[in-house]
C-alpha cells in the first residue's frame, strides 16, 4: 500500500469541507468549544462504524466474488477523482444556520449514516487502500480507529480554528482547491498503478 496516497487521501478528505466540519464549525461559533466536544466524539464513533461496516462488508464481497475488487479500485480512483473536480469548482462556503439540538454526540453518529461524502469515502478507503493489502479483522479494528481518531480530529479542528479557517479558505479559496484537486488526483492515479 503506497501509504503517502492513503494519508494524503484521508487528510484531505477529512479536513477539507463537508457536513462534519461545517457543523462543527456552526456548532463552535453557536455553543462553544467545550459543547462540541461530545459532537467530535460522536462523529469519530460514527466514522469509526462506517469505516469497520465497509470492511467487513468490502472483505465478504471479494472473498465470495474475487472479480469485484478491480470495479471496487476503479470506483474508488473514480470518486476521487469526482472529490478533486468538487474541489475545484466549489463556491465560496456560506454560513448557515443550524438548528439546535440537544445531544450532540448522537447527532455527530446518526450524520455519519446520511453523509453521502462520509460513507463514500468508506467505500473508497476500503476498497482502495485497505482490502488488497489487509484480510484480517484486527486489521480492519485497527483502521476504522484510526480513521475515527482522524475524524475526531478534523473536526476538532474546525470547531477550534473555524473563524481562522473559515477566513483562510475564503481569502485563498481558489489556490487551496487547487492544491488539494491535485493532490487527490494523485492518490488516485497511485491506487491505479500500484
Amino acid at each position: 500500500m503506497s501509504w503517502l496516497s492513503f494519508i494524503l487521501f484521508v487528510v484531505i478528505t477529512s479536513f477539507t469541507p463537508g457536513p462534519n466540519n461545517f457543523v462543527a464549525m456552526n456548532y463552535a461559533q453557536k455553543f462553544g468549544l467545550r459543547r462540541i466536544i461530545s459532537y467530535c466524539c460522536g462523529v469519530a464513533g460514527g466514522f469509526f462504524l462506517i469505516i469497520l461496516l465497509s470492511s467487513i462488508f468490502n472483505r465478504l464481497l471479494t472473498k465470495f466474488m474475487p472479480v469485484i475488487e478491480l470495479p471496487l479500485t476503479i470506483f474508488g480512483a473514480a470518486y476521487m477523482l469526482y472529490l478533486a473536480f468538487k474541489i475545484v469548482t466549489s463556491k465560496n462556503y456560506e454560513s448557515r444556520s443550524v438548528n439546535e439540538v440537544r445531544n450532540l454526540f448522537i447527532v455527530g453518529i446518526l450524520l455519519q449514516f446520511i453523509n453521502p461524502k462520509g460513507i463514500l469515502f468508506g467505500i473508497t478507503v476500503v476498497s482502495a487502500f485497505i482490502l488488497p493489502y489487509y484480510d484480517s479483522y484486527s486489521s480492519y479494528f485497527a483502521f476504522a480507529l484510526l480513521l475515527g481518531t482522524i475524524g475526531l480530529l478534523s473536526t476538532f479542528s474546525w470547531g477550534l480554528f473555524g473563524t481562522v479557517f473559515q477566513r483562510l479558505i475564503l481569502n485563498h479559496q481558489k489556490i487551496f482547491n487547487v492544491v488539494m484537486a491535485i493532490m487527490l488526483v494523485y492518490s488516485a492515479i497511485s491506487i491505479m498503478i500500484k
